[in-house]
């Protein structure tokens, strides 16, 4: 379990995440659904530790998140909002680099057996077919498509025994058909992970999240199963607006002005 109590990030006078507390579970993909500055790439970054909380708590199979970060990241498997890569090195390169740091013989969640049989080459070459890059191995990234370079950065995120996994936007840039295929990887791979995603897409989150949690303003505004939200909130309203000829424009601009109101 991933646990996080009272989480709260403040920038001078502006508090990017206020008081965020949750539970995420092995087997889970939790979707983390906002809008632009609601807080959720803050609040994943502090979960990485790329930036410090101003304060708050937290704990990954009971190892301190913040106090033992170190150990958690021979776990963590990160793919960010905006692509980490190396332009000189091919797409297979960047899995061996990865794999290497990662080195899934200091991963505290998995035995030597199974960090013995999990080998480089081996380790490569299924998230290469996994993520549907065979075909680009040998090719530099700089030369990539924007939709493959969000795939190779998902299989960055899993390679060598990833558990605890944070996807940040991770179809952004993507064609429809790359994105569903995506969709059903994660699905499939969700076991004995927990997987954090957020998203702008209500969609993706309906898809995906086992959980769902809509942020705003830096705080946690509703969680729980998409049933659970459809229930409680609806499902949304649809409105249709038909104008006739005799609506002058001016009074179209006023409809519009009172219903914002």
């Amino acid at each position: 379990m991933l646990k996080i109590e009272n989480l709260r990030k403040d920038f001078g006078s502006f508090t990017a995440v206020d008081d965020v507390s949750v539970n995420m579970y092995e087997g889970e993909i939790f979707a983390l659904l906002g809008h632009n500055g609601a807080g959720k790439t803050t609040a994943i970054s502090m979960v990485t530790g790329l930036i410090m909380p101003t304060k708050g708590e937290g704990s990954f199979r009971d190892v301190d998140l913040f106090g033992q970060m170190k150990k958690i990241r021979t776990t963590l498997g990160v793919c960010p909002q905006l692509d980490v890569l190396f332009d000189d090195l091919t797409v297979k390169e960047h899995l061996e680099m990865y794999y290497t740091y990662k080195d899934p013989s200091q991963n505290f969640l998995l035995d030597d057996e199974q960090g013995a049989t999990m080998n480089k080459g081996d380790e490569v070459a299924k998230w290469l077919d996994k993520l549907y890059l065979r075909d680009y191995e040998d090719v530099y990234s700089q030369n990539l498509s924007g939709g493959t370079k969000r795939r190779l950065s998902v299989a960055i995120s899993l390679i060598a025994g990833s558990k605890l996994i944070l996807l940040d936007e991770p179809s952004s840039g993507m064609d429809l058909t790359s994105k569903y295929k995506l969709w059903d990887i994660l699905k499939e791979i969700k076991k004995g992970r927990i997987i954090i995603l957020t998203t702008h897409y209500m969609d993706e989150a309906d898809y995906l999240g086992d959980r769902i949690a809509i942020m705003g303003e830096g705080k946690i505004r509703c969680c729980g199963s998409n049933f659970y939200l459809k229930q409680n909130f609806g499902g949304g309203y649809k409105l249709l607006i038909e104008f006739t000829e005799k609506l002058r424009p001016d009074k179209k601009d006023e409809l519009f002005a009172n219903m914002e109101k």
